[in-house]
This record gives structure tokens, C-alpha cells and sequence, in this order.
């Protein structure tokens, strides 16, 4: 099945406020957690991961580094891993966002294409990557998040997915699942600074760190979280928020210069082979 892009999802990046409005009613704008100590919790996407950080991102890249945005789940629907459903659908009946994906993958497409969308306002050397179908059993075939990711990040591109994690038990938090290809950079140290960290053998190495893709887990798909974004009259303002958190970080991680243009005054107009990352 070939892609198409949900009406909500263009609804959400074209009716975005400036970023640097007031935050909506329930959509809080920075966590209060101490960013170093890779716990607490933020008022908008969470809890952290609570498992130890056992790396630290200390090499330097450069500040054109070409960074390639992916949606989790993309080319895994309606097989194993395809993505949570969040809380709303699987514990509290509610319709899916779009028919025929889970919710995760919904909400991990309207972030990634926010993020590309603001960081390429602020100039930087990012896009987004959209698999050709929605179901490519076997995530080694050409095309796959898996294989495009692997092939970036062996040229010394910066390859990450975006993704929210279950609900529940089932869940960990917020953080970054580092890339397992290289020596951990700056790019992934400033990622998890804003959002957490995982161990870096997270579940004995999951698919797409281990081929050189960084898992970047929003948060849980749940409470506060999954409400601003459900609910339309917050749904722009959560948007543009984790947007922000996460192209500033990408802009901490490589270096640049502070003398831009503020981004507050730009618009958004397991193992290889197995089941797919996440739960």
C-alpha cells in the first residue's frame, strides 16, 4: 500500500502558530527536570527512561552534518511491530487517528515532518525520509527505514527515527536510544540532555541502532501527552513544541554558531532480522 499523507497531519504543520507563542492551555513548554541527571519528568512528554545512561556523547561533528529524519514504523504496518496504539485506542476505545496505522506511527509522522520543517527554516542540512509502502516484511529490503538509515549514517550522515513509546507498564519514557555504529557523538549526547537516555544496549540492541539509526522516544503515548495531541485546540502548540525541543538540540549537538535567527520566531507552515523496533 503506497503512502498517503492524512489530512490531519497536513492540518497539524499548516495551522501552527509561531513557535515562539504562548504555550496552549495544558501544553507546557520546557521540562523542569535537571537535563544531566537523565531523570524527571516533563510536564508535556513525561517521565524519562529510568535505566541507567551508561555512555557519553563526547565526539564532535560537524556543523553541516546532513541529518535524515524517519518515522518509526513507517514500513511496518500490520505486521509485528507495528507501533503502539496509545492509551486513547487500545485502553479507552477511541478512534484511531488515521484507519489502517497505528497511532504511533501517525503522531511519529507529523513530528519527524515538523522537525524537518522547522530545521531547514533554521538552516540546517536535514530531510525527511518516507519508505515507498506502508508493509515491507523484511526490514533488510531496499528501501526500508532500516536500509536508508544504515546507508546515511555509513556516509557520516546523522540518522535518526522519531517515536513514542506504549503505554502503560509497557512502556519505559522519554529519551534516545543511541546509534551503535560509532564512537557516541555530541548530536546524541545534546538529544539526550533534552529528552533522557537509554542504556546503549538497550534490549541487547535493537534493529536500527544497531545498523547506525537513532531511536529518539518522545515519550509515552499517553496521559497529557497523547491528549494535547489529540485535542485540536492544543494539537498545534504540542506540535510545534517538541519540534523545538528537538531541532535546538540537534543544534547543540553540532555546534553552531548562536547568531541566527531566533528559532522562536520561525512558523511551521530487536536483534536484525526480527520484529521491527518498539513494542
Amino acid at each position: 500500500m503506497r503512502h498517503t499523507l492524512p489530512p490531519l497531519l497536513l492540518a497539524a504543520l499548516i495551522t501552527a502558530a509561531p513557535l515562539g507563542a504562548a504555550a496552549a492551555p495544558g501544553v507546557a513548554s520546557r521540562a523542569p527536570a535537571d537535563l544531566n541527571s537523565g531523570v524527571g519528568f516533563d510536564p508535556l512528554t513525561g517521565g524519562r527512561c529510568p535505566l541507567p545512561k551508561d555512555w557519553v556523547g563526547a565526539a564532535m561533528v560537524a556543523a553541516d552534518t546532513p541529518i535524515l529524519v524517519m518515522a518509526g514504523h513507517a514500513d511496518s504496518q500490520n505486521i509485528g511491530g507495528s507501533g503502539t496504539p496509545g492509551e486513547a485506542v487500545a485502553r479507552l476505545g477511541a478512534a484511531p487517528m488515521y484507519a489502517g496505522i497505528s497511532d504511533e506511527l501517525y503522531w511519529n509522522m507529523v513530528i519527524a515532518q515538523a522537525v524537518v520543517a522547522l530545521g531547514q527554516t533554521q538552516g540546517l542540512n536535514i530531510r525527511y525520509y518516507r519508505p515507498p509502502f506502508r508493509t515491507i516484511v523484511d526490514g533488510n529490503e531496499a528501501g526500508t527505514n532500516w536500509t536508508v538509515g544504515r546507508d546515511h549514517a555509513a556516509t557520516g550522515g546523522y540518522a535518526m527515527e522519531i517515536h513514542f513509546d506504549a503505554y502503560g507498564s509497557s512502556g519505559v519514557g522519554s529519551g534516545l536510544i543511541p546509534p551503535l555504529h560509532r564512537p557516541f557523538t555530541r548530536l546524541d549526547e545534546s538529544l539526550a540532555q533534552e529528552f533522557g537516555a537509554y542504556p546503549m544496549g538497550f534490549r541487547n540492541g535493537l534493529g536500527g541502532p544497531r545498523r547506525g539509526v537513532a531511536l529518539l522516544e518522545i515519550g509515552k503515548l499517553e496521559g497529557n501527552l497523547e491528549a494535547s495531541l489529540r485535542d485540536p485546540a492544543t494539537r498545534p502548540q504540542a506540535v510545534q513544541t517538541i519540534a523545538t525541543r528537538i531541532v535546538k538540540a540537534l543544534d547543540r549537538g553540532l555546534g553552531r554558531p548562536g547568531d541566527r535567527r531566533s528559532i522562536g520566531q520561525a512558523q511551521i507552515s530487536s536483534p536484525p532480522g526480527g520484529v521491527r523496533n518498539g513494542r
